[in-house]
């Protein structure tokens, strides 16, 4: 006990010590900022391979590193893709632009005017007169002409541009490149008329090609155009100077460096020597995914899960200490400490903190009940079956704890198996929700098996409580069982009904899911999501007139609270939301504040589509596999099957309310798998160990028996779980409503077929012949001796309860 209390003394204080020194790593979608995943796409001359990819990724750092962005995060993920975090950053149409530009700086010799209409490759300009906008798949559309017109200038064609003023240029070939540039600066020169321009200096190769360049210009007559050079980016003519009259004919320019002039304001001068000095990318790359949050969302988001987790915890400490008294009340302080565990371990594993994340770590503190009740129930059957010599709150607590070991490993594992599921398979801040959920779990685990146990231990070791049982909590069996021993029912005799109360469910779910359908968000079909926010209240109507007439007449546009509005549409430049958010603005008399924007590639809803498949099938599939490890094929078949049960009904619950089908979603569904075959598993485990010890029984007393004794625990872990989830769909902000909407109705259908869908189907299934546990004896930690709180002397038990009349 000492050594325990020990152990559980250092957990909390390097908890504590990690908790108050290290930092916690906030996601976008909490601090504000845009994400944007890129993905790197073949040419005829590259292959987009991993070593591209990581080449890729270093011209991108330098150029997001020039932006001057605080704390932005580069990566790569797969080998293709490289996802990109920038704090702070609330319009990704700059970021986006100078991201995905390839950036193709070429030098050129001016051969002359070409006719108006000879131009090969106009440059593309927005209606502001700027280079154009990346497209709706968030590339730049002036990518591929920038390809070809580099293969042409080596392939040594002509090409013809227009100049800065508009005025078609002949060019030939190359002279040198972007590569050969050593640095470029960014400078003003106010006192000679220059403005902002951009110095260039090259290498040492650059150095003779620049002078040879420039030289051969300055033969030509001043005035005439052959006396140009033209500095091309991409497939646009930044600047065609006149080589200064003062160069000799064949001597050219000496000391390699130059200035590129131009109508440049600070910004744009800028943006070309970051593009200049990033580099060429080596591979063209797309944006898949953009994610936009503000910042009065994030702290929103903040301030309201830390008011649900405040007032749930609350709500369920005291239901827990009215239901198990002194040891509630200890139970709690292991809640506080598990609260504090969790969020050491997540800011010490460096682990980053998501919105659905938040929502997790919410969840489960309710969750982390369940091994408390665990294992004061079966304290409380120990005590009221020990005789009267025995019958102690230590030795009772000490095997609650032993007895329910299994119940609460095989439990958690499940959950487990859940939050694996959603980092393999998820993205974003859903992946963020599985870490912390998995951290969550192994939490309370320690605070249960480690912290509340050394807390009791101390408490229940005290002479005043042993004295006095009954302010322990476990001295009494309690309101609930009272009741079911006095009554006795025989649930199991009419199982069939409970099946066809089930198979209507599914009906009832499956006729929501083919009549209304699934409304997938644009993170499973791609598209662009906006969400704007207005002081004033902007009438739909006229917003969906407004949003028509810039060019989306299909867009769907709702209000989504008080002065919030949300554009959904299949595809939109950055550009064309920029015009979107305009059109708003001018309706409520005021510039719209942008809460939230996602843009989704169709490429990337198709996949994350199909990953949210695949993590469904694999979690139905590792369920099944486990369970039947632990309890046989149909024990663990009949757990699959109200694990199925509970994710259609609600996912048709969805489908009837007309609420979208997301990534938070499939979060959602998941945690309702995990806490379904948990409720399943703790009755089998006690059908398990009942068998083992009375093997004559029949099945269908057995299973009765299992849940008349498992109800109290059920019972209560509900009550937890629904005390933090009704909280967070009430005060939890309208980020989360949905989310725990779908927890509420999961765990009532959870609680509901773990005890009426899949004990009735274990019975139907023995009754058929199929083998439903293992031999007596062979688990190896329960089948080899006789529980707790089983059926030990008829003339003592009353057939169904378990314990003394």
């Amino acid at each position: 006990m000492r050594v325990r209390a020990l152990l559980a003394l250092a957990i909390v204080a390097l908890s504590l010590y990690i908790a108050v020194t290290v930092p916690a790593r906030l996601g976008l979608d909490l601090r504000g900022g845009t994400q944007i995943v890129l993905e790197t796409r073949d040419t005829p001359t590259a292959t987009a391979d991993s070593e591209a990819t990581d080449r890729t990724l270093e011209v991108l750092r330098r150029r997001v590193d020039a932006l001057g962005i605080t704390e932005p995060t580069l990566t790569r993920s797969g080998d293709q893709r490289i996802i990109v975090e920038l704090p702070g950053v609330q319009d990704p149409r700059e970021a986006a632009d100078v991201l995905g530009r390839t950036a193709q700086l070429a030098f050129h010799p001016v051969l002359g005017e070409a006719p108006p209409d000879a131009v090969d490759r106009p440059g593309k300009k927005d209606e502001n007169g700027k280079p154009g906008e990346p497209g709706a798949s968030g590339r730049p559309d002036k990518a591929g002409k920038a390809e070809e017109a580099d293969e042409a200038g080596k392939s040594g064609r002509e090409l013809v541009l227009p100049d800065e003023e508009g005025r078609p240029l002949r060019l030939g070939p190359s002279s040198l490149n972007g590569g050969e540039v050593a640095e470029a600066e960014a400078r003003i020169e106010p006192q000679q008329g220059l403005g902002w321009f951009v110095s260039i200096d090259f290498h040492k190769g650059g150095k003779g090609k620049w002078a040879d360049l420039t030289g051969e210009a300055a033969c030509a007559a001043p005035g005439d155009p052959v006396r140009r050079v033209a500095i091309v980016l991409d497939d646009e003519v930044i600047s065609s100077p006149q080589v200064d009259p003062g160069v000799q004919c064949g001597k050219g320019i000496a000391g390699g460096s130059t200035q590129i002039t131009g109508d440049f304001d600070r910004k744009e001068a800028r943006e070309l020597a970051l593009l200049v000095n990033g580099g060429a990318l080596p591979v063209p790359v797309e944006a898949v995914e953009q994610r936009t949050v503000g910042p009065t969302l994030g702290a929103a988001a903040i301030e309201a899960s830390a008011r649900a987790a405040i007032i749930g915890t609350a709500l369920t400490g005291l239901f827990i200490m009215a239901v198990y008294r002194l040891l509630g009340g200890l139970a709690v302080i292991a809640l506080a400490c598990y609260g504090v565990i969790s969020y050491a371990a997540l800011v010490g594993l460096g682990a980053t903190l998501t919105l659905p994340g938040l929502a997790g770590f919410v969840l489960a503190i309710g969750m982390a009940v369940d091994a408390n009740v665990l294992v004061f129930e079966r304290a409380r059957e120990e005590y009221a079956t020990a005789t009267r010599q025995r019958r102690t709150p230590r030795s009772a607590l000490a095997a609650g704890f032993r007895e329910a070991l299994s119940a609460i490993a095989d439990s958690n594992i499940t959950t487990l198996i859940a939050a694996a599921l959603l980092f393999l398979f998820a993205s974003g801040p859903v992946r963020g929700f599985g870490v912390t959920l998995g951290i969550g779990v192994l939490a309370s685990m320690v605070s249960a098996l480690v912290i509340t146990r050394a807390l009791a231990d101390l408490a229940v070791a005290r002479r005043a409580v042993r004295r006095r049982p009954g302010v322990t909590g476990i001295a009494h069996i309690g309101a609930v069982r009272t009741r079911l021993t006095r009554r006795d029912p025989d649930l199991m005799g009419r199982r069939r009904r409970w099946l066809a109360g089930s198979a209507v469910a599914m009906v009832l779910a499956t006729a929501g899911i083919l009549v209304r359908g699934l409304d997938f968000g644009v993170e499973f079909t791609g598209g662009r999501l906006v969400e704007y926010a207005t002081t004033k209240p902007v009438d739909v109507d006229r917003a969906r007139d407004a949003v028509a007439d810039v060019g989306f007449p299909r867009a769907v546009v709702q209000a989504s609270g008080d002065g919030e509005l949300t554009v959904r549409t299949g595809g939109m430049s950055n550009a064309e939301e920029a015009r979107v958010g305009a059109a708003i603005g001018n309706l409520a008399g005021e510039k719209v504040e942008k809460v939230r924007d996602e843009l989704i590639g169709p490429s990337m809803g198709e996949e994350l589509r199909r990953g949210a498949l695949i993590a469904l099938a694999v979690a139905v599939g590792a369920q099944l596999l486990y369970l039947a490890i632990r309890f046989r094929f149909a024990l663990g078949f009949s757990a699959v099957v109200a694990m199925v049960h509970d994710a259609l009904i609600v996912v048709g619950a969805f489908a009837w309310l007309g609420k979208p089908i997301d990534g938070v979603f499939l979060a959602a569904l998941l945690t309702v798998i995990g806490y379904s075959v948990n409720d399943s598993v703790v009755i089998f485990d006690r059908v398990r160990q009942l068998q083992a010890s009375h093997p004559e029984q029949p099945y269908a007393r057995t299973t009765n028996t299992a849940l008349v004794q498992t109800v109290p625990r059920t019972v209560n872990t509900g009550m937890g779980a629904l005390c933090i989830l009704a909280t967070l769909a009430l005060v939890g902000g309208d980020s989360l409503t949905d989310f725990a909407v779908a927890l509420l109705i999961g765990v009532a259908v959870g609680t509901y077929s773990s005890m009426f869908t899949a004990a009735p189907l274990a019975v139907e299934l023995q009754a058929r012949g199929l083998s439903t546990s293992r031999t007596p004896g062979g688990d190896g930690n329960t089948g080899d001796r006789e529980p707790a709180g089983a059926a030990k002397a008829p003339a003592r038990t009353r057939p169904g309860a378990g314990l003394p009349r």
